[in-house]
């Protein structure tokens, strides 16, 4: 039996699975959590990568590991190699105003998303380039190379400081379409263009650990997981994690001028159209906590209100917003009344508010052609029984719950495998012949509601308020 890890870097903890590479079957897994803040050494992954592995029995009898890791996040190395700065994540908003002064210095309305297949907005890393030139300007003159954080993982594994198409999607200065590097948006951001990782093809590997374990590619956190999950054209997750993410995978690039739908590549050779908002589960903490109750109490109090909450709705940009862009945005109650001043109202309403910012995100997707045959729902907040019971009725369309399973270092596993399978046939590394393993996916669950129209025509009213003011 051969064996290969998956790693899960994300935004919280690091997640380290180590699985069958034929089946796909977990053997075993271990964790570690990452500091809190917007802003993060990037030394502290590389801890928790180390612990987690320690805590998943080790890798002595693993042949391949990859790394899905967060995207977006600002790594700058100085010519020595060593880190100028923390790393700055992708949900520090600090750059917004940068990201604005990009969008207008690149020209007529578009230019970016037809440059690189996205607007870019303060989570993605040229925008944070920008703002480091601005406000650190010490700092930006010593940055020799920028990367990503599973670019920076992969190269203190092996050495290596490379990436993958996927994850370069979505810094602002790689093309999708183009399937490059563009220096000059780059130089547009810092003044100069530092260097990057190099680029590797979604089956090639990056080389190997101090130990001799194969380190592929890697690849964001969202194109493991469409890895993890097995997604074909036709599929669209939406992801309910710290943000919240609504994708599906394309045979063609995409570009939308209105910023709303991220044209990034996924991790195989097509593409992997996505629209993020800033607020998921942690809407869902945040009101469990104002009532007090733990998250099975807050789900049995959502289900026991009627749908619609009798008008109470919650506009759930609690942490600014990026889908839309309103980074100085906040949270709102409307329709408050003594009827539905209740603590069910507000947990349906909260439960309700969070599926309907998602919702906005599937009604882009289908705006800019993407089809949506099924919807998956992942993530921590899935878990909940009132977030599937009622996601159908915001959807408007039945949803289909895959069991509980840690689907980013799932992907990241698939990937390896694909990687130590490419060594000994090469031709499947090329980026035209994108097919990875497939490990079967037992046990979805579907939910049927009757649609409520009138619930997403209540909540548009409402954050249409909150956008105007």
């Amino acid at each position: 039996m051969t064996l290969v890890a998956g790693v899960d870097s994300s935004t919280q903890s690091c997640k380290v699975v180590v699985v069958d590479a034929e089946t796909g079957e977990i053997r075993r897994a271990g964790q570690a959590a990452h500091p809190d803040g917007t802003e993060v050494d990037p030394a502290a992954w590389h801890a928790a990568l180390d612990k987690a592995i320690v805590a998943a029995g080790g890798l002595d009898d693993v042949a391949a590991l990859g790394i899905g890791g967060q995207q977006h996040g600002m790594v700058c190395l100085s010519d020595d190699g060593e880190v100028v700065r923390p790393a700055l994540l992708w949900n520090d908003t600090r750059s917004a105003g940068a990201a604005g002064d990009l969008a207008a210095e690149l020209g007529e309305p578009g230019a970016w998303a037809e440059a690189v297949g996205s607007v870019p907005v303060a989570s993605f890393t040229v925008t944070k380039l920008r703002w480091l030139a601005r406000h650190e300007p010490e700092a930006a003159a010593r940055t020799a190379t920028v990367c990503l954080p599973h670019d920076f993982l992969t190269w203190r594994l092996t050495g290596e400081l490379t990436t993958d198409r996927g994850d370069a999607s979505g810094t602002g200065y790689w093309s999708p379409a183009e399937g490059g590097y563009r220096p000059d948006l780059l130089e547009l951001a810092m003044g100069r263009a530092p260097a990057v990782p190099r680029l590797l093809a979604p089956a090639e590997s990056a080389g190997r650990t101090a130990s001799g374990v194969l380190v592929s590619a890697g690849t964001g956190d969202n194109m493991a997981a469409a890895l993890g999950l097995g997604i074909r054209p036709g599929d669209v997750v939406v992801s309910l994690g710290t943000s919240g993410t609504v994708f599906a995978v394309a045979e063609s690039s995409c570009a939308d001028p209105s910023g709303e739908v991220a044209g990034f590549a996924d991790a195989t050779g097509r593409f992997l159209p996505l629209v993020c908002t800033l607020n998921a589960a942690r809407v869902l903490d945040a009101a469990a906590r104002l009532l007090g109750v733990d998250h099975e109490e807050l789900s049995r109090l959502a289900l026991s209100a009627p749908p619609g909450a009798d008008g109470l709705t919650l506009v759930p940009y609690l942490e600014g917003e990026r889908t839309p862009n309103r980074p100085d945005a906040t949270g709102a109650v409307h329709g408050l009344r003594l009827d539905n001043a209740t603590p069910a109202h507000l947990a349906r309403a909260a439960i309700e508010g969070m599926l309907c910012g998602l919702a906005d995100g599937l009604e882009s997707l289908l705006r800019v052609g993407v089809r949506a045959d099924r919807v998956l729902l992942i993530g921590g907040a899935a878990r909940s029984d009132a977030v599937r019971r009622i996601a159908p009725t915001v959807f408007g369309r039945p949803v289909l719950v895959p069991p509980a399973g840690e689907y980013v270092a799932e992907g990241a596993a698939i990937q390896a495998a694909w990687a130590l399978s490419a060594q000994t046939s090469p031709a499947r590394a090329l980026p035209e012949a994108p097919e990875p393993p497939r490990w079967e996916r037992p046990g979805l669950t579907t939910y049927e509601a009757d649609p409520a129209p009138e619930l997403r025509e209540r909540y548009a009213e409402a954050r249409d308020h909150v956008l105007n003011r």
